[in-house]
């Protein structure tokens, strides 16, 4: 544990009095040093893990609760909306004051009151009381993922922020599509109360871990200044930043694309296919497996390829993944014995998804470096304000393979418009 506090340490003492830094790690480092960061990049890829967990956990209950409270389905996904909109509010509240105080304080501070209100949702029986307190929840999750790209951004530069933020983003893009299959498994043992009561004792040992090994990685000379108005004025900055707006979109349209998909899936696969749960789970880990797979090739490409290019390519293949699915849906059709067809084709457009995690970010960061807080905050903003709009689409449109297709297509074509639009104000990126 010593030496991860002097490997971060030695990278804070690092970053010049002005608040920039010619280069990350500018000396070589130590084994000692080297365990130190993979330990740091371990801690922050399970803070970063708190929040799609907290959305997506207890997805398998929905039907346990609406029985339980009285309620229809429709009243429990409002539940999950409410949590994807406190999760987008909770970085761009959380993300300003990071860059205000720095990053160890509201991270503690917000591990500390989740586990509170976690064990207080065990314990309710209104599903009004219920959404108010996801909403919360979701609120004070944000802080892991926020927290975790500045301290990234604090640390590292160039194309190491890409490198790094491709092992976190793996956690965001993974951990949506495994949740649920935890979540299944946990409710073989207790009801769906036992899930809030998980995910309050996670927040209590990340609160340790966090206190103990995870050192301030933000010096206060370089830390904003000037209260509410000074984080108004770096909000301000950022929106005016053409180029930093439009990857913003692309990244929220992406993570909408994403969420048209998990929100559909449960009906597709259980209720046209027919799989059973834990077929259900096994294709749902198929899909962590290309999330992982994208992740990683992007983590591979940064540095050797354009991030641009990276992007748009990723995108290409997504759009081209989703009507693709489509086509299958009219071409070959859907039901039991007909689902090998559709794999085939939604894998592959999963996997661009997992590359386009990680790209995003590091041009966006990469392009405001002095406001990191503040820039992650807007770019986490949008991906789950987005995946808000973009969860209940499966219920308005429809359920169907066709449907889900068209939501996806919309989504990543969209993105790949933005990007196209911005691009030339991108040069050597």
């Amino acid at each position: 544990m010593t030496h991860c506090h002097r490997c971060a340490g030695d990278v804070a003492r690092e970053v010049p009095r002005t608040g920039r830094r010619s280069r990350a790690y500018p000396r070589p480092m130590s084994a000692d040093r080297r365990r130190g960061a993979a330990w740091l990049v371990v801690l922050l890829a399970a803070v970063t893990a708190l929040t799609p967990l907290t959305i997506n956990l207890y997805l398998p209950a929905f039907p346990l609760i609406a029985a339980e409270l009285g309620v229809g389905h429709g009243q429990v996904q409002v539940t999950m909306t409410a949590t994807l909109v406190g999760v987008a509010v909770g970085q761009l509240f959380l993300g300003s004051v990071s860059d205000a105080v720095g990053r160890r304080p509201p991270l503690l501070v917000a591990l500390g009151a989740y586990a509170v209100v976690s064990v207080v949702i065990a314990a309710v029986s209104d599903v009004t009381l219920l959404t108010v307190l996801r909403f919360v929840q979701g609120f004070l999750g944000a802080a892991g993922m926020v927290v975790a790209m500045a301290t990234v951004r604090d640390m590292y530069e160039g194309v190491n922020v890409g490198k790094v933020l491709s092992r976190l983003m793996l956690v965001v893009g993974v951990a949506p599509v495994l949740a649920p299959a935890l979540g299944s498994q946990l409710l073989l043992v207790g009801s769906w109360r036992l899930l809030f009561l998980v995910l309050a004792g996670l927040a209590v040992v990340l609160v340790v871990l966090v206190a103990l090994t995870l050192p301030e990685t933000l010096p206060r000379t370089v830390r904003r200044r000037g209260g509410t108005a000074g984080a108004v004025r770096s909000y301000r900055n950022l929106l005016r930043d053409g180029a930093f707006v439009g990857l913003v979109a692309v990244a929220g349209l992406a993570m909408a694309g994403q969420y048209i998909y998990i929100s559909a899936s449960t009906f597709v696969f259980q209720e046209t296919y027919g799989l059973t749960a834990q077929q259900f789970a096994l294709v749902f880990g198929l899909g962590a497996v290309m999330v992982t797979t994208g992740t990683q090739v992007a983590g591979v490409l940064l540095g050797r390829v354009r991030a641009v290019r990276i992007v748009g390519g990723a995108l290409l293949v997504a759009t081209c993944g989703a009507a693709a699915i489509i086509a299958v849906a009219l071409t070959v059709g859907t039901g039991p014995g007909l689902l090998w067809p559709l794999l085939a084709v939604l894998m592959p457009t999963i996997g661009a998804v997992g590359v386009l995690l990680p790209a995003v970010p590091a041009i966006a960061l990469a392009r405001q470096a002095h406001d990191a807080g503040s820039a992650s905050a807007v770019l986490g903003a949008a991906q789950f304000g987005m995946a808000a709009v973009g969860a209940p689409l499966s219920g308005v449109l429809g359920t169907s393979v066709t449907t889900m297709g068209a939501g996806m297509v919309l989504a990543y074509a969209a993105a790949g418009g933005v990007l196209l639009a911005v691009a030339r104000r991108l040069p050597g990126m």
